[in-house]
């Protein structure tokens, strides 16, 4: 599975998770009977406001595609918020609660892609900081 392969809607919601810097975002390619869903989309929040941001970033693109979304569990200060696409549901967690719930471990046999964590710029050096820097 690669990220050309993602239907559409699923592509939109990894971007819009990207955009607000989201951790350890990860699709999984769901099969079987037992499967109510074709993708999970799973992403994590260092803080409460970064996951409130991150659900208000992948609804309002997905609005804007007139994606519906059918279903919405997770009050405003909730550690795991799911958002129901039908074909799709995308899993908003804090650290904890995904290390907890640990769904990467109960779907295990499912086709996984992983998306990189976006690069931290350098640190500044100290020279640089306080005006130091070679002329």
């Amino acid at each position: 599975m690669t990220l050309a392969k993602l239907p559409p809607a699923v592509r939109s919601a990894v971007e819009a998770a990207q955009d607000k810097q989201a951790v350890d975002i990860t699709v999984l390619k769901l099969s079987g009977d037992s499967a109510f869903a074709d993708y999970f989309m799973l992403c994590s929040g260092r803080s409460q406001p970064q996951i409130q941001a991150i659900r208000e970033a992948v609804e309002e693109r997905l609005d804007r595609q007139r994606v519906p979304l059918a279903h919405r569990e997770g009050k405003p200060d909730a550690e795991w918020i799911l958002l129901d696409y039908g074909d799709f549901i995308v899993h908003i967690f804090s650290e904890r609660a995904r290390a907890y719930y640990d769904l990467e471990r109960l779907w295990r046999g499912a086709e996984r892609l992983d998306f990189p964590a976006p690069a931290e710029p350098p640190a500044p050096r100290a020279q640089d900081e306080i005006g130091l820097g070679e002329d």
